[in-house]
């Protein structure tokens, strides 16, 4: 195997490793939900409505690239979020 194919099967390899642009656009997403749970969580004095802001900000970067994953657990934050601010 030449020097040139040896580079083209590493580049395949990494550019397979990257997130795909929907994971990206969904991440982003939660993160703003997550970025707004705490804003509301800091004016209300409600500590639980920021811990799942601060979870909904981070956990994207514990997921690996499977985006089924980050939606479910998204969501899941999301809906504890929404019952934590009525409380």
């Amino acid at each position: 195997m030449s020097e040139q194919e040896q580079l083209e099967v590493l580049l395949a390899q990494l550019i397979s490793m990257l997130p795909s642009p929907v994971f990206i656009a969904i991440s982003i997403l939660f993160g703003i939900v997550g970025m707004v749970c705490v804003f509301i969580s800091r004016k209300h004095k409600q500590r639980k409505l920021k811990w799942a802001g601060f979870a909904l900000m981070f956990y994207p970067y514990l997921i690996g690239n499977d985006t089924r994953l980050l939606v479910v657990f998204g969501l899941l934050l999301c809906g504890l979020a929404y019952f934590w601010r009525k409380a």
